[in-house]
């Protein structure tokens, strides 16, 4: 199993004590777009959903945004078959 992989699974048994840094990892092995401009927060979105996740980028991420993140992975794997 892949780091990405792992990471995504450890996110979901335990999403507490996430870097931003970790999102964008998991988001580019799996296609997904992010963006900062400049602010406090960083988008990811995907093409073909219409759910964006907005995410803090204080430390630690709180556990409801890692939640949506994955949220957001599992709609892409799911448009993706």
């Amino acid at each position: 199993m892949s780091t990405h992989k792992k990471n995504l699974a450890r996110m979901r048994n335990n999403p507490r004590d996430w870097l931003i840094d970790d999102l964008k990892a998991v988001a580019n092995r799996f296609g997904i777009d992010w963006r900062n401009e400049g602010g406090s927060h960083h988008v990811f979105s995907f093409p073909g959903i219409n759910d964006d996740v907005c995410v803090p980028a204080h430390r630690p991420i709180k556990p409801v945004y890692i939640r949506q993140f994955v949220a957001l992975v599992d709609k892409i794997k799911e448009l993706k078959s």
